[in-house]
């Protein structure tokens, strides 16, 4: 799943269809999936492409928590 490189830390945070970024990991159904491409859509929605294929459809208004993982310095 996530690999942690030395000097980085994951944690969560609250994401939004503006705030997701790729490598964020969103818990899916129970399952951790990882954020690899987005695309944006109508309206301020996202498409969020996760490493199994899948894809899901964030609306501009939905609100995830995601593991995000950030470099120290």
């Amino acid at each position: 799943m996530s690999r942690l490189t030395p000097g980085a830390i994951a944690g969560p945070v609250e994401i939004t269809s503006r705030s997701v970024r790729i490598g964020d990991v969103v818990q899916v159904g129970g399952r951790p999936c990882r954020v690899i491409d987005l695309d944006q859509l109508p309206g301020g929605a996202k498409r969020l492409l996760f490493e199994s294929g899948e894809s899901l459809t964030m609306h501009p208004r939905t609100k995830f928590l995601a593991l995000r993982t950030q470099r120290r310095w």
